[in-house]
């Protein structure tokens, strides 16, 4: 039996949904930020945020051999981005976890320009789950940088930290 993944994707993209709406908030002070990046060759915050979701798609679909969807949509606004998150996350809520015991060969997908072929397990713990948090940490990382307020606590859910704390 391969591993479900869905449980792990659907409890950071609510956070995602917390740091999105925490950056519409600070926005009103940047009106830029959805097109800010960390370095010019690098993707844009609103990019970011939009593969995050795509990459839990990306990831489940093959496994339970459906055709792999996205929710992108042209609202570049938090309100369209918020959208996509919550369409994802009922996507990925309704798929029966039966349907992770199927067993696969392998996955094929591609990682910039090199083709994969993959077992289920290493496509998910190799390939997937790092890719999924990279670009969560890319999303906070260019929030953090343009001050928006954010924890770790946004990040994972679980850390708490009292007003004010600070680690320097």
């Amino acid at each position: 039996m391969q591993q479900n993944p869905t449980g792990i994707f659907i409890h950071y993209l609510h956070q995602l949904k917390v740091i999105v709406e925490k950056i519409a908030i600070h926005q009103q002070q940047n009106p830029a930020l959805l097109y800010t990046s960390l370095h010019s060759d690098m993707l844009p915050l609103l990019a970011q945020i939009r593969t995050t979701a795509n990459f839990a798609l990306r990831t489940c679909c093959p496994l339970v051999k459906r055709a792999r969807i996205n929710f992108d949509n042209t609202d570049e606004t938090y309100a369209g981005l918020q959208q996509q998150l919550d369409e994802t996350i009922a996507y990925l809520q309704a798929i029966p976890a039966a349907e992770f015991t199927q067993p696969l060969e392998k996955i094929q997908d591609k990682a910039g320009f090199n083709e994969l072929d993959l077992t289920a397990d290493e496509y998910i713990n190799y390939y997937a789950l790092p890719n999924f948090f990279f670009h969560l940490s890319m999303v906070y990382s260019i929030a953090r940088h343009a001050g928006v307020p954010l924890s770790k606590g946004d990040f994972d859910g679980y850390h708490q930290y009292p007003t004010g704390f600070s680690f320097v």
